[in-house]
Order: structure tokens, then C-alpha cells, then sequence
């Protein structure tokens, strides 16, 4: 099985670049897209979907903002868009989805970057959110989550950690939620398979950071412990262009 994630910066924008087209030739299991930037009146059927894939949406109630969408080759068992905060929810920021042996998580956290408000906003969001995986764990469930999470864990997933070290993104408050995830049972199955290697999955679109490898490692996927011997491969497509993301690849037997 193979599971894509991708922040696409507008999903219509990537679509009317053709930068989706190389899903026919990858043909992930399952596609979660992150800051899809639209609302469904806004898509007819040809660009709501993709050949051969059910999809399902979370929009934002603000138009041209945030947004997700995850796309099946096989119809999940079950799925739920609410965290039950509505201000969480207005900013359509999670698809929950089941699945036979696991339940995935397509997870757009927010930007902590415009101001104190904001970043208080990302803080509590990633508390709900493990709150909510603690509870599934304790249940004898196993997760997959997987998203740009707008935080780099460890100074080897970015490029200028020191001079980042009062921005948002790599605040230590905002690292330390990481941490939190893995003292309650996570496993970042990228850095466990790769601990010493040094890739990025977002880039800004100013100066040539992109062609110069200036960047910073923000999609992961974090994996319940019981599901790591089913992990053969996590893959960093930096390759593809399109967004000032590239996607990544979590390949389970």
C-alpha cells in the first residue's frame, strides 16, 4: 500500500499546471491533499476528482483558505471531517478515515506565523488532536497521521535552524508538540528509517530556496508503533513541482 501526502498550495492551481498528472503513474493508494484553497461549488465533477478515485472533502467555511481532501482507490470503511471544536472545523482541517488495520489521519496544522493569537490557535489544535489519537490508542487502535504539521521536529530538518530559532515553525514550544507525539506512542517513520539523512519538503517561493535545497522538512508521517513492521519505505518526491511543497510517499506492506 502506498499513502501520498501532499500541501498543493491551491488545488486549483495544480490542476490547471497538470502538476497531478504524475498520479497516474505513481498511483498511491491514497492521496491526501492539504491546503486544497477551495470551496466544492467551486469544482465541477471533472476536477472534483481523479480517474479511478473516490473523494472526499473538508473545506474551510472562509473561502480560499486551508482545506483537505483525501482520495481512495478502495472506499474507506468509514470517515469524519469534525474534531467536535468548531473552531477547529470551520478551518476544514482533518479527514478521519478507517481503514482494515488502521485508521488514517490527513492533517492540514495550522500556521502559528500571524501573530500570538494564532500560534495559541496551532498549540491547542495539536492537543485536541493527540487528545483524540489517545484515546483511539487506548482503544487498541492503530493510526496513521500524516500532513503538513507547519512545524520542523529537529535542526537536521531544516536548513538555517539557527536563524530560525524565534520564528514560527521552529518555536520550541511548536518542537515540543512533536515531542509530545512520541512520548504517547508515535513513531516519525521518515527520521526512523533515515535518522541521519537530510531532505525537505517545503520551500519558499522566494530567492531560489527550491533550487538552492533551502528548506525545511514539514509533511510527515507519524505511525503507531504497531504498525512499523508493515513500513518498508518513506520517499520524498522532491522531484515534483507544483507547489512550494513536494509530496512524500509512506509505502506499508
Amino acid at each position: 500500500m502506498k499513502i501520498t501526502t501532499w500541501n498543493v498550495n491551491g488545488y486549483r492551481a495544480v490542476r490547471a499546471k497538470g502538476a497531478l498528472d504524475w498520479v497516474r503513474d505513481h498511483q498511491p493508494d491514497i492521496l491526501c491533499l492539504q491546503e486544497v484553497k477551495v470551496q466544492l461549488g467551486q469544482l465541477n465533477d471533472d476536477l472534483r476528482n481523479l480517474p479511478d478515485y473516490l473523494s472526499i472533502w473538508n473545506p474551510a467555511t472562509r473561502p480560499g483558505y486551508s482545506g483537505v481532501a483525501s482520495f481512495f482507490r478502495t472506499e474507506p470503511l468509514g470517515f469524519q471531517l469534525e474534531m467536535g471544536e468548531e473552531r477547529f472545523d470551520i478551518e476544514g482541517r482533518i479527514i478521519y478515515s478507517r481503514h482494515p488495520g488502521f485508521i488514517l489521519f490527513n492533517v492540514y496544522f495550522p500556521n502559528g506565523q500571524r501573530g500570538q493569537d494564532r500560534l495559541g490557535y496551532k498549540m491547542d489544535f495539536y492537543a485536541a488532536l493527540l487528545a483524540w489519537c489517545n484515546r483511539l490508542h487506548a482503544a487498541g487502535e492503530q493510526i496513521v497521521i500524516t500532513g503538513d504539521f507547519n512545524t520542523a521536529h529537529r535542526e537536521i530538518d531544516l536548513a538555517h535552524p539557527k536563524q530560525n530559532e524565534t520564528n514560527s515553525g521552529f518555536l520550541p514550544e511548536e518542537r515540543a508538540w512533536i515531542d509530545r507525539y512520541l512520548e504517547n506512542g508515535f513513531v516519525d517513520a521518515y527520521r526512523h528509517i533515515y535518522p541521519e539523512r537530510v531532505e525537505y519538503t517545503w520551500w519558499t517561493y522566494r530567492v531560489g530556496a527550491r533550487d538552492r535545497n533551502v528548506g525545511w522538512r514539514l509533511d510527515y508521517f507519524l505511525i503507531s508503533p504497531g504498525l512499523m513492521d508493515k513500513i518498508v519505505d518513506v520517499v520524498v518526491h522532491k522531484e515534483i513541482t507544483g507547489s512550494d511543497h513536494c509530496p512524500v510517499s509512506l509505502i506499508m506492506k
